[in-house]
């Protein structure tokens, strides 16, 4: 795939596609209905006609069809094409796709040349049918972009200039970006410079089943079935019920056996232990990536390291002496924790030895929030400091980058994929950048002043918490607001939200008047209300490999951690105390 030419990416799956006929079926049934006698012909034709159980008849042979193909069961394809009369698709369908496969790019441009515009496709026609908004030129753009890559590959330099200058250029006269690249990689010099600065993994790899998978979604379905659409489809019935589950707690995909449901016995919504190592105030709280330990800071300069699932201290880090630890981020390898202070200093420590690695450089205001690179090799700091509010650093302390907009950063989230740095600043304003570019892309104005953001795990939404008392669910891409979730309480003080359960399926926060509150994250119905702390509630995390586990902390200097009814009572007891020690 050429991803930074055009954008394009692979659909519907179309990396896990291998050459054995798994794409869409390959393999075309000969199935005319010439082989059967008149008796037969007539009970398929009056099964052809008929309803399976309200759905269409041939749609459903056609999927069961792909299905079986892709699972390898040809013969089972071919009964099942044979006995009902359907193809999978039509000859001119089956030449395109193996002349797409084959790279047979003359053979494949006459086939789309002679195909159907959207609307204007004859009864009984059985030729390419493009899908509506689909573009022809852009169509053939892809192929001879495959064919200029290709030739590139073999090193046939000559003929490649012909295609990007007789083929590519006329179709491409104003995207002048692209031809520039396409030209630049005349240069490269070996095959796997060209695959690795086109993104692009070769003839010999998934790269023509790419461009099939592309190719296929601007032809209409009715002649060529999108990729798989039978597990896609079986997919998007496992998610809607999972969304329809307000108690889902199950980290196992739902089985299509039966309809799904999760008891709510299963939820947690008891005290499962009670931690009081801490001396003052608890104002975060964050399992580590793998979920085997847990981390804690507040208003006593120290950090806390717990193992899980028995919550005895590993580490009590000395963090930050002046002051309050106002933020603690585990790095994605779990290696390291960077603490922030209101003492204006950030440090990184090494999670297995409790040593401190390195302290940053002192910031002119409180340092409040970090986020790590996948890489854990470097991270962004956000400070109340406005000259440095956003700060890209290596482990060795130094800059990488500081960001040119100047406002105070009062917390930081970075999607998943990395494509998206939301910046909270100290009034209403939500800044998101592109990772990439490092500019702002736009801002976001809410009603009342957030306390908290996160990003879920899809990089899909962002999650804010306000001051107000409403978390708000935010699509990044549209910058919509799709979902709000009422009920906690908010005030001047920092009170943190979160996504969390199986498939992320609840978004739960703390709360000024000390409850707990969980909502169902899809349709903002609230799911549980519980008393956590006295007076107030300051952060929730949910365990991110048991589904049945979540913490919360508070001005009580406790934190809890919190599971199912079951669990609890197999402890022999409604709540475990404990000092850390045991």
């Amino acid at each position: 795939m050429l991803a930074n030419v055009d954008g394009r990416e692979s659909s519907n799956g179309a990396q896990g596609v291998v050459s054995n006929g798994s794409s869409n079926g390959t393999h075309k049934p000969s199935v005319n209905g010439s082989s059967h006698n008149g008796k037969e012909a007539a009970h398929i034709s009056h099964a052809n006609q008929s309803k399976y159980f309200g759905h269409d008849r041939e749609e459903v042979t056609r999927l069961l069809i792909q299905a079986l193909t892709d699972m390898g069961y040809q013969k089972a394809a071919d009964s099942v094409s044979a006995d009902s009369g359907y193809e999978l698709e039509s000859p001119t369908v089956a030449a395109f796709r193996t002349a797409v496969l084959d790279g047979a790019w003359g053979r494949a441009e006459e086939l789309l040349a002679g195909a159907t515009p959207s609307g204007l496709r004859q009864h009984g026609a059985n030729g390419l049918v493009l899908a509506p908004g689909a573009d022809r030129n852009i169509m053939r753009v892809w192929l001879r972009q495959q064919k200029f890559l290709e030739l590139l590959e073999r090193r046939e330099i000559p003929r490649a200039l012909v295609v990007l200058r007789n083929e590519l250029t006329p179709l491409c006269s104003e995207q002048f970006q692209k031809i520039n690249f396409l030209s630049s990689l005349l240069m490269c010099q070996s095959s796997a410079d060209l695959m690795a600065k086109a993104d692009w993994d070769g003839a010999d790899g998934q790269s023509r089943h790419v461009l099939l998978s592309e190719l296929s979604r601007c032809i209409s379905p009715s002649v060529m079935l999108p990729e798989h659409r039978l597990a896609v489809l079986l997919e998007q019935v496992k998610e809607n019920q999972i969304n329809r589950c307000i108690f889902h707690t199950s980290a196992d995909p739902p089985s299509l056996y039966s309809d799904h449901v999760c008891e709510r016995s299963q939820f947690p919504s008891e005290v499962l232990m009670e931690l009081d190592q801490h001396t003052g105030e608890v104002w975060q709280i964050r399992f580590s990536h793998d979920g085997t330990r847990m981390a804690s800071c507040g208003m006593d300069p120290t950090v806390i390291i717990w193992s899980v699932p028995s919550f005895e201290v590993i580490h009590t880090l000395e963090a930050h002496q002046d002051g309050e630890v106002c933020n603690i981020t585990w790095s994605p390898d779990d290696s390291m924790i960077i603490t922030c202070g209101r003492d204006r200093y950030a440090k990184i420590w090494n999670t297995e030895t409790g040593a401190c690695i390195k302290t940053l450089e002192r910031f002119w205001e409180p340092v409040s929030s970090c986020v790590w690179f996948h890489d854990s090799q470097s991270f962004i700091t956000g400070s109340f400091d406005k000259e440095k509010s956003l700060c890209q650093w290596d482990l060795k302390g130094e800059r990488v980058h500081i960001w040119a907009r100047k406002h105070r950063t009062e917390d930081l989230a970075l999607s998943p994929d990395e494509r998206w740095l939301v910046a909270m600043d100290e009034q209403s304003r939500l800044h998101v950048y592109n990772v990439a570019t490092r500019e702002q892309e736009y801002e976001i104005e809410v009603k009342a002043r957030p306390t908290s953001i996160s990003i879920s795990q899809d990089s899909g939404f962002l999650l804010v918490n306000r001051t107000d008392g409403e978390a708000q669910l935010i699509e990044l891409a549209t910058r919509e607001a799709v979902q709000r979730y009422r009920g906690h309480t908010g005030g001047d003080f920092t009170i943190r939200s979160a996504f969390g359960g199986a498939n992320e399926s609840f978004v739960i926060s703390g709360s000024e008047d000390g409850f707990v509150c969980i909502w169902h994250k899809s349709s903002g119905i609230p799911v549980e209300r519980l008393a956590a702390h006295q007076p107030r509630c300051n952060s929730v995390s949910w365990h991110p490999m048991d589904p049945c586990m979540f913490a919360t902390c508070g001005d009580d200097s406790k934190i809890k951690i919190w599971s199912n009814k079951e669990r609890v009572r197999s402890l022999g007891q409604s709540v475990q105390h404990s000092n850390g020690t045991s």
